[in-house]
């Protein structure tokens, strides 16, 4: 009973928290990107970069602004850990070498933060916080800048031009993601998170010997690690690590950074688009898969059906004491719920119900309530598909927001749709036909094939957690992964894209007698539908094989 007070009391603490920001935090970001003043910082850095800020874009200029900066941040995040005994503050480390270092630049540019090697080991601070941390801000700030794009594209009627790019991530930056850090960060402190450019502090244990502890500037980079949705961790051990997250409190205050921007965009998307309501009705959609899937995995968990588990009363492989089995499936709902890939437990510990659960979370999308940016643009897509679904059925050209959804727009939506799918179930199908690959698997049978599916689920997906299981350290993970990253991360962005620049043109129609009404419960009710068929349609028989097998066992 103490367990479920405890979770009851951590969630509750949760949704008060959230509900607090959601107005002040979701009004913010709508002025941020409405304000026709720049602030000083702001003009400087256009002044640097040569960019007029009142100049408007088209999609292809504004998605060619996109690749271009991510292609420049890929190759010098590669330079950067390849020349890292060069660079002060290595710690003695020396050049990750070029699988892992071309990997782990895709993986921190496409905010997926993926890791096949220990940081602790691996990377010194100079990598750290001029390389890794930098992109956790920028790639965050990439999908927030798409995801207002695709809003302003509901919103202008009869202009081609869906914002600038680069006054877009520079606002986001300056505005939101730097400011936003700098508060969490000294909270984390003040509750115990470690803040230090100390290579190690010597000790000695209750054995006798004498250890290094590997210190590093933590609380900076689990700040922007969370609100960026990024979740790569300092630590091998991530958010389990007393350095990244030393109580209870600090557990449920990370689980918060994690949703407050995803959650409270809702409220922006409804501000932009001067309809509350329909902001509303998106996040009642995020709030119910988030809960249901709380409560299916919480049930999971304390329901197990394995011999040591059901000896202990519980799952509690893989899990800190600290947080428990509450503390643990909340994190790890919210991580896979938001393509943070943070883990403060071992996923791969999990129940084999619990394990669907989690991989189902992210096979939706990601958009309960998704990461930052990611999330609205990936649920709006949704949600198009939704309002086209409900015109077929009464045989009127399906409207949304006042916008007609014709070929051109549904068009657009569909490689935003499939191109996740596609990786998964083509990367996962060719790593366990290739003769060799499954060598890198610890476990046979249902659970070694749900750790694959796993893997391309959170690279395809840009989330970044993993069952532990797999050794993807090898040059097929390695390169398989990367592209996985890469292309399920560019390719729903330039679909987006090419879809805000669509409605963007478009006049705006008034609502007509066929006109579904997406303010409404019942809108709420399709959209929620639509994402639970699309990935059951999709995905049902790969979970088959691999996590109902195993919980079924």
């Amino acid at each position: 009973m103490s367990d479920v007070v405890a979770g009851l009391l951590q969630a509750g603490l949760l949704i008060v928290l959230l509900g607090a920001c959601y107005v002040p935090v979701g009004d913010h970001m709508a002025r941020v990107f409405t304000d026709e003043r720049d602030l000083r910082v702001e003009t400087a850095l256009y002044r640097l970069a040569g960019v007029d800020p009142r100049a408007g874009q088209r999609w292809p200029t504004y998605a060619a602004g996109v690749l271009g900066f991510s292609f420049v941040s890929v190759l010098l995040l590669y330079l950067v850990q390849r020349l890292q005994p060069l660079l002060p503050l290595s710690s003695g480390r020396g050049a990750v070498d070029p699988p892992t270092a071309f990997n782990t630049a895709i993986s921190f540019v496409t905010n997926t933060n993926w890791q096949s090697y220990v940081p602790e080991q691996t990377t010194g601070d100079a990598v750290a916080t001029a390389g890794l941390t930098v992109q956790n801000v920028v790639s965050a700030a990439v999908g927030l800048a798409v995801a207002i794009a695709l809003v302003r594209g509901f919103v202008r009627s009869g202009d081609d031009r869906i914002g600038n790019v680069w006054v877009d991530l520079t606002r986001g930056v300056v505005r939101i993601l730097l400011p936003f850090s700098l508060v969490a960060a000294v909270l984390l402190v003040a509750m115990g998170v470690t803040m230090s450019l100390r290579a190690g502090v010597d000790v000695r244990g209750v054995d006798g010997a004498a250890y290094t502890l590997p210190m590093a500037p933590t609380a900076s980079q689990e700040a922007i690690k969370l609100l960026g949705t990024n979740g790569g961790g300092i630590y091998n051990a991530n958010s389990a690590h007393p350095f990244e997250n030393p109580s209870a409190l600090t557990n449920v205050f990370e689980i918060f950074l994690m949703l407050v921007i995803p959650v409270c965009l809702t409220r922006t998307f409804g501000g932009l688009v001067g309809d509350r309501r329909q902001g509303t009705v998106l996040l009642s959609v995020m709030g119910v898969l988030w809960g249901a899937m709380l409560a299916l995995a919480w049930f999971a968990e304390t329901h197990p059906n394995g011999a040591a588990a059901l000896a202990a009363g519980a799952a509690t492989e893989g899990k800190e004491v600290r947080f428990g089995i509450p503390g643990s499936v909340l994190f790890a709902v919210s991580t896979t719920g938001t393509s943070t890939g943070a883990v403060n437990a071992m996923h791969d510990s999990v129940t084999g119900g619990a394990g669907g659960v989690l991989l189902l979370n992210i096979l939706f999308g990601e958009i309960a309530p998704g990461g930052v940016g990611s999330g609205l643009y990936g649920i709006l897509v949704l949600a198009i598909v939704a309002v086209f679904l409900a015109g077929l059925m009464v045989g009127r050209t399906p409207e949304y927001l006042g916008k007609k959804l014709g070929r051109r727009e549904v068009t657009a939506a569909v490689p935003a749709v499939l191109a996740m799918p596609a990786l998964v179930l083509l990367g996962t199908g060719t790593a366990v036909a290739l003769p060799g690959t499954l060598d890198a698997l610890t476990n046979d049978g249902a659970h070694g094939f749900s750790e694959v599916l796993y893997a391309f689920a959170s690279a395809a997906n840009n989330n970044g957690s993993a069952f532990a299981g797999l050794t993807a350290t090898g040059d097929f993970f390695q390169v398989a992964l990367g592209l996985a990253m890469l292309f399920g991360r560019f390719v729903p962005i330039l679909a987006v894209l090419a879809l805000a620049g669509a409605l963007a043109r478009q006049r705006r129609v008034g609502p007509g007698a066929g006109t579904l009404a997406t303010d409404e419960p019942l809108f709420g009710v399709l959209l929620a539908g639509t994402v639970v068929l699309v990935a059951a349609l999709t995905f049902f028989p790969a979970l088959a094989l691999g996590p109902l097998a195993e919980a079924l066992a």
